[in-house]
Parts: C-alpha cells; sequence; structure tokens
C-alpha cells in the first residue's frame, strides 16, 4: 500500500462516505477534503468536517499506519498541531499533537471498494513494464488522452520557463540574449547541445550586436571560440577566419576556456557544427532583431520563411576546412526549423507572455499543432501502444508523461492512471 494512493482515495471522496466514523465511533461527514498540499506539512489544508457534533475546520495528515505519526516526529512539530483527523489505511496507534491532546483517526482499510483496490493492485503490479499502464494505455478514450497530453504540454512549457527565467535573470532581462543562447543551443542538436551553449555563455550577447553587421566576423567569432580555428590549415578562407577572430579575441578580451569540446561523431555532414555554426552566424548577419520577428510570428510556415537561411560560400563546397565536397545550398531544411519551434521558439513565446503578465496559450497549442511530432524511442514506443503522436503538441505531452509521471510511478496523479482506476 502506497501513501499516495491513499491521499487519491481522500482527494477524490473514493471511500464509503456513508458509515465513515473515528476509530472511537464518532461519526464523521466530509464537507470539504481540503486542499492537497504537495509540499512539507499536513497533507491537506483548510479541510472542514464534521465530526461527531462539532464542525471542524483544519488539516488533515494521511499514513499508511497510525505510528508513522510517532515515526515522523510529528508529535514534536508545531506545523501538526490543526490536524483535526489524522487519515491511515491501518490503525495501530493513538496519536497526539505537540500538546498531547489526542486526534481522531479514521481508517480506511474496510471502507474501499473492492474494484478500487483491484485495479490499484493490477497498475502497480506492472512495473516491470515499460509503463506501469501499457498493457491498458491502447484501451484510453482518445477524449481522455487528447485533454491530458494538451495539459502535459502546457506543463512542459511551464518547466522550461523556469529555465529560461534563470537566463534572462543572468543576462538582466535581455530576452534578445536569452533567445541567442537558446537558438544557439538547439543549433548544436542533441550531440552538441551543450557544447554550443557553452560557447553562447563564453562571450556576452553585445558582441554579437557589435558584429552583425560584419558577416566574417560572425563567423569567425563563433567558429573560433567553439575551437574550430586551431592548428593549421591550408587555405584562403581559414586564415581570413583565424586573423579575424585574433583580432576580435584580442579586442573584446576573449576567452574559451569554458567551452565545451565540439563532436563530429555520429554527425551526419549536414549537421557538423562547421555548418550550422556558418547558418547560425548568417542568421544573426541577417535578422538584426530576430527576437521581435518571433514574437510577431505565428505561423510555421511564417516561420519557415523566417529561418530560410544558409551558410556562407566557402561551405557550399566544403564540410570541414579541410575537404572539398559536391557544390550544394546548405539551408536549414524544414525539419530542423521544425525542432527550432518545439524546444527554442514556442518555449520563449510562451515565456514573455507569462512575463508580460498575458496568456499565449490557444496562440501556443495552435502553432505547435501545425508542427509534425517528433520521432525518437519513446514516442516510437507510445505508437507502438496506441497510435496517438501526430502532432509535436502530442510528442512534447508524451515526453513529459513518460519523465514526468511513468519514470516516477506518478499513476495517480496521472489522467491515464485516473481513468484506470475507476474502471467498474
Amino acid at each position: 500500500m502506497q501513501e499516495d494512493f491513499l491521499h487519491y482515495l481522500w482527494k477524490h471522496k473514493k471511500i464509503n462516505l456513508t458509515e465513515l466514523e473515528t476509530t472511537d465511533g464518532e461519526p464523521i461527514i466530509i464537507k470539504l477534503v481540503g486542499e492537497h498540499n504537495h509540499n512539507s506539512g499536513p497533507d491537506f489544508f483548510n479541510a472542514q468536517l464534521h465530526i461527531g457534533e462539532q464542525l471542524w475546520a483544519g488539516n488533515v495528515e494521511i499514513h499508511v499506519k497510525s505510528s508513522y505519526w510517532f515515526v515522523h516526529s510529528h508529535e514534536q512539530d508545531q506545523a501538526y498541531d490543526n490536524v483535526i483527523l489524522h487519515v491511515v489505511w491501518e490503525h495501530d496507534s493513538d496519536v497526539f499533537r505537540k500538546d498531547n491532546s489526542a486526534i481522531p483517526t479514521l481508517e480506511l482499510k474496510n471502507k474501499v471498494s473492492v474494484e478500487a483496490l483491484s485495479n490499484y493492485q493490477k497498475l502497480f503490479l506492472n512495473s516491470r513494464n515499460w509503463i506501469n499502464c501499457q498493457n491498458d494505455f491502447p484501451t484510453i478514450h482518445n477524449f481522455i488522452l487528447e485533454n491530458w497530453l494538451e495539459r502535459l504540454f502546457i506543463e512542459r512549457l511551464n518547466r522550461k520557463t523556469e529555465e529560461l527565467n534563470s537566463l534572462l535573470l543572468a543576462s538582466n532581462n535581455n530576452w534578445e540574449a536569452v533567445l541567442f543562447k537558446m537558438m544557439t543551443k538547439n543549433f548544436g542538436l542533441k550531440i552538441n547541445a551543450e557544447s554550443f551553449f557553452s560557447v553562447a555563455h563564453s562571450f556576452d550577447f553585445s558582441i554579437i550586436r557589435k558584429l552583425q553587421s560584419n558577416q566574417l566576423a560572425l563567423e569567425a567569432l563563433l567558429l573560433g571560440q567553439s575551437g574550430l580555428l586551431g592548428g593549421e590549415v591550408q587555405g584562403t578562407y581559414f586564415s581570413e577566419l583565424k586573423k579575424e577572430f585574433d583580432f576580435i579575441s584580442n579586442k573584446f578580451q576573449l576567452n574559451n576556456e569554458s567551452v565545451l569540446p565540439i563532436k563530429f561523431f555520429r554527425l551526419r555532414p549536414s549537421n557538423f557544427p562547421t555548418i550550422r555554426l556558418s547558418q547560425l552566424a548568417m542568421l544573426y548577419g541577417r535578422e538584426h532583431n530576430l527576437f521581435s520577428k518571433i514574437m510577431e510570428t505565428n505561423s510555421k510556415n511564417e516561420f519557415y520563411e523566417l529561418f530560410y537561411v544558409s551558410t556562407s560560400t566557402f561551405w557550399e563546397s566544403h564540410y570541414t576546412f579541410n575537404t572539398a565536397s559536391k557544390k550544394s545550398k546548405k539551408v536549414l531544411s524544414k525539419a530542423f526549423i521544425d525542432l527550432l519551434l518545439i524546444n527554442t521558439i514556442i518555449p520563449i513565446k510562451f515565456a514573455y507572455a507569462k512575463f508580460q503578465g498575458k496568456h499565449n496559450d490557444e496562440q501556443i497549442i495552435k502553432l505547435v499543432n501545425e508542427i509534425f511530432a517528433e520521432k525518437n524511442s519513446i514516442i516510437n514506443k507510445f505508437n507502438s501502444l496506441k497510435k496517438v503522436a501526430t502532432s509535436a503538441l502530442h510528442s512534447q505531452g508524451l515526453l513529459q508523461l513518460k519523465n514526468a509521471y511513468c519514470n516516477k510511478n506518478k499513476c495517480l496523479q496521472c489522467a491515464v492512471g485516473n481513468s484506470l482506476l475507476n474502471r467498474k
């Protein structure tokens, strides 16, 4: 038996309400179960209960066994002085407040339906599966999944907003600087995300502003800070970049000691860091007010136009400095722009609206629904159980579901788990 299950039973009144009484035989009528507390202190605040002839207002504490009250030293904690009812699965000890006054106890062991217990045991006995509800997930109604995944998507955005707020604080509320750092990180994709992020952190964004009218200087800055202009390489373009970087580095007193190593291994040539950094330099050389344009843009096709950028001329016939290749214009693909939308642009649009005290949930949901679902092992596994991910909203929601709920056995806080627990 898990305490979370007892929280669920109390919160949703999944118990026999007609014959509730304390272990001393006093009748209990629940007027308000209280507000679920997920932090320290009693489990439910501001409950209202009729116990005997008296209406009580206060807090409710829940344990598997009554004796856990003493195990957790609640009798010594002033925060528990306002507990008006101790709800337990099994009553094995009377409990007292700090002033030694007795606390009424409700034992649930014989007040829960056979169906609820059976559904609970079925759900948590499958913990060796990929997810606890793996066998029943295909039977969940689409309406439940659609609504839950939308809520999970917003929950995921709120988590990302906290990360962006930390960057904003460090950047003195400079949203353009925050955008640049996140854009740089996501240009690195999964392999080089943290390395590119460290590049963006290795100099002040004001330097980008000062160099935006000089395309060679922008590219030299990004490639140089990444450590890609080291060594001896034959070639005019490399020499120009290195000369420009040496000048910039000296002028702005730069160093890249904190930059993480850049990787080429297991990357397709189109995703080589040289190509991505050149494209990023081209983007910032062309768009001097990128943040404002992103805030004004709301459709997927408009974003495709905004981010239609390629590399500098040299990289049209190269993937590395040392080897020439067949000439081709290396523009950002729509699939790559989709990833930028999902991982950078949409979170920043959402966070900026919250920063202004506004809500743009409907606009964000409309945009994310225009984007195809991501493809990765988690999404593929969910789709093998039930074809559910048809948009990026679904895939982002499923990632939040797996990482924040399934992996942590939080079935009792999950709409899917609740649906299964309520089955007759």
